[in-house]
This record gives C-alpha cells, structure tokens and sequence, in this order.
C-alpha cells in the first residue's frame, strides 16, 4: 500500500485509534463485570441455600411445635382428669375423718 493511500485511510478514520483503545478498555470492563457477575451469582446461590435451609428449620421447628401442642392437650386433660380425682379422694377422706371421729366419740360415751 503506499503512504498516500494509508494517509487517506486514516484521514477517513481519524479514531480508530482511541476506538481500538476504548474496545480494549471495554473488554477489560467487561472481564470485571463477568467476574463481578460470578460473583453475584456466587453470593445469590448462598442466599438460596441459606433461604432453603432455614425454611427448612422453621417447618421442623413447626412441626416440633404442633407435636408439643398436641401432648401439652393431652397432659391438661390428664391433669384435669386427675385434679377431680384429687377432690374426689379428698370429698372421701373427710367423710372417713369424720365416721372415725364419730366412732371414737361413742367408744368414749361407753368408757364413761
């Protein structure tokens, strides 16, 4: 090619140059930004494993729950169950106390 012909070359493309200069600056830019994407997407894939984990634990720790719910209802019905059986033993008790009382009372009016 001869000097004349590039000089117009380069007259008819006066930034090839910074072009070049700026394609190269943006492949750069762009290698950041693929490293900062796989970053992200690092950071995201956690974020989902932290998520599915803990929803994970929060559906045991329900479940741990309703199972708890489920004795402490049956413990207060055997609880109830037994505070009647408590009154009814003490209803008991005293009418006993009390025939034991009267018994010794009429072993005391025949000593007498």
């Amino acid at each position: 090619m001869s000097q004349s012909s590039l000089e117009s070359q380069i007259a008819e493309h006066p930034g090839t140059e910074q072009q070049e200069l700026h394609d190269h600056e943006s492949s750069g830019n762009l290698a950041l930004s693929i490293s900062d994407f796989a970053a992200l997407e690092e950071r995201v894939a956690r974020t989902i494993k932290v998520v599915k984990t803990e929803r994970q634990a929060r559906a045991a720790a329900e479940q741990r729950a309703d199972n708890l719910e489920t004795q402490l209802s049956e413990q207060l019905t055997l609880v109830r169950s037994l505070e009647e059986e408590v009154r009814t033993l003490h209803g008991e008790r005293d009418q006993v106390r009390q025939r034991v009382e009267r018994l010794l009372s009429q072993l005391d009016a025949l000593e007498v």
